[in-house]
C-alpha cells in the first residue's frame, strides 16, 4: 500500500467521526422516511408484537416470551450488523473521501446530539410559557408519568435525560464505532433502541412483556456499561470534578439507580451542577443538593456539550492510534 494512500487509511476512522459530529451540527436528523433508528423502531414494534402478542394475559408462562424475546433480538442483532457491514464492504472500494463523506453520513444517523441538546432546551423554554407546556414538552422526551410534576421536577426529569442520552445517542455509538465500526456501532443503537422498547415495557403492559424485554435489557446493559462510565469520566473532565468531590462519591451516588449505567452520567451531572435529580420512588441522586433552577438546564447542556467534543477527539485519536497500529505494527 502508497504511503499516502496508508496514511488516509490510518485518519479514516477519525475523519468519518469528526464528519459525523459536524452533520450533526449543521444539519440535525435525517428525514423519517431514510432514518434507520426509526426503521429499527419499526422492526422492533413488530417482533414484539410476536414476542408478546398484546392477547397474552398478566399470567402467560415467562420462558416462551423470554425465548421468543430473546431470539427476536438476536435476529434483529444480525440483520443491523449484517447491513452495516455490507455496507462498510461496499464502501471499502471507493475513493478515500467518499468513504469519509457516505460513512460520515451513516454514522451520524447512529446519534444525535442537536436533537437532545434542542428538546431539552424546548423544556426549558416551555416552562417558561406554562407548567402544562413543560411538562407536555417533557413527554416527548421521557416514558415516565409526568402529569403530577412540579416546575423543578420536570427540570429534573429532563436533565437526567439529558445526561442519560449523552452516552446512549453520543459518546456510546462514537465509542463502538472507534472500537469496531460501523456494525458495531449500529449493533449498540439496536440494542439501546430495543432496550426502550422492550425493557420498560413491564410496567405498561405485564409479566409477559417484562419477561419479553429481558434479553434486550441485558445486552443493553451490558453494551453500555464501559460507555456511561466514559461519559461521567468526559463530564468530570470538563467540569474539572476533582475540585469539589471524589470519583469516589460518584460510584456511590451510580449505586443509588436500578440501572448498572444510567446513574454514572446522571449522577456526574447531579454532583458537578450542583443539583438535586430524582425520580419519584425510583432514585434520588445528590438528595442534599438544591433542585435545579433555569440556569442549571443552560448550564447542564454547555457542559454535555463540552463532554461530547472532548469524547469525539478522545475517540478520533484512540481510533487513529488503534488504525495506525492495525496498518503498521502488523506488518
Amino acid at each position: 500500500m502508497p504511503m499516502l494512500e496508508s496514511a488516509l487509511m490510518v485518519i479514516l476512522p477519525a475523519a468519518v467521526m469528526v464528519v459525523a459530529m459536524a452533520v450533526d451540527r449543521w444539519w440535525g436528523e435525517p428525514p423519517t422516511w431514510l432514518h434507520p433508528v426509526v426503521g429499527m423502531g419499526v422492526m422492533l414494534d413488530r417482533l414484539g408484537r410476536w414476542a408478546a402478542p398484546w392477547a397474552s394475559t398478566p399470567d402467560a408462562g415467562r420462558w416462551g416470551p423470554w425465548w421468543r424475546g430473546a431470539l427476536g433480538w438476536c435476529a434483529g442483532a444480525v440483520a443491523v450488523a449484517g447491513l452495516a457491514a455490507l455496507l462498510t464492504a461496499w464502501i471499502a472500494s471507493w475513493p478515500g473521501w467518499a468513504q469519509m463523506l457516505v460513512m460520515g453520513l451513516l454514522l451520524k444517523s447512529l446519534l444525535a446530539w442537536r436533537m437532545l441538546r434542542e428538546e431539552v432546551l424546548a423544556v426549558e423554554h416551555s416552562l417558561n410559557v406554562s407548567l402544562d407546556a413543560g411538562r407536555a414538552q417533557l413527554a416527548r422526551l421521557v416514558s415516565r408519568d409526568v402529569s403530577g410534576l412540579d416546575e423543578a421536577g420536570v427540570r429534573e426529569a429532563a436533565l437526567s435525560t439529558l445526561a442519560e442520552n449523552l452516552n446512549d445517542s453520543v459518546v456510546a455509538p462514537l465509542f463502538w464505532f472507534a472500537v469496531a465500526g460501523l456494525p458495531a456501532a449500529a449493533l449498540y443503537r439496536w440494542a439501546n433502541t430495543a432496550d426502550a422498547m422492550w425493557g420498560y415495557r413491564g410496567a405498561r403492559h405485564g409479566r409477559v412483556w417484562t419477561w419479553a424485554g429481558q434479553w434486550a435489557a441485558r445486552a443493553d446493559d451490558v453494551l453500555s456499561w464501559l460507555p456511561a462510565r466514559i461519559t461521567a469520566a468526559l463530564m468530570w473532565m470538563v467540569a474539572r470534578g476533582w475540585r469539589t468531590s471524589r470519583w469516589s462519591v460518584l460510584q456511590a451516588e451510580a449505586a443509588h439507580t436500578p440501572s448498572p449505567n444510567g446513574g454514572w452520567p446522571m449522577g456526574a451531572l447531579a454532583l458537578l451542577l450542583p443539583v438535586r435529580l430524582g425520580k419519584a420512588g425510583v432514585y434520588v441522586l445528590n438528595a442534599g443538593a438544591a433542585r435545579p433552577q433555569p440556569m442549571h438546564v443552560q448550564a447542564a447542556v454547555t457542559m454535555c456539550g463540552r463532554a461530547a467534543a472532548c469524547g469525539l477527539w478522545l475517540l478520533a485519536g484512540w481510533a487513529t492510534a488503534w488504525q495506525a497500529w492495525q496498518l503498521w505494527g502488523l506488518t
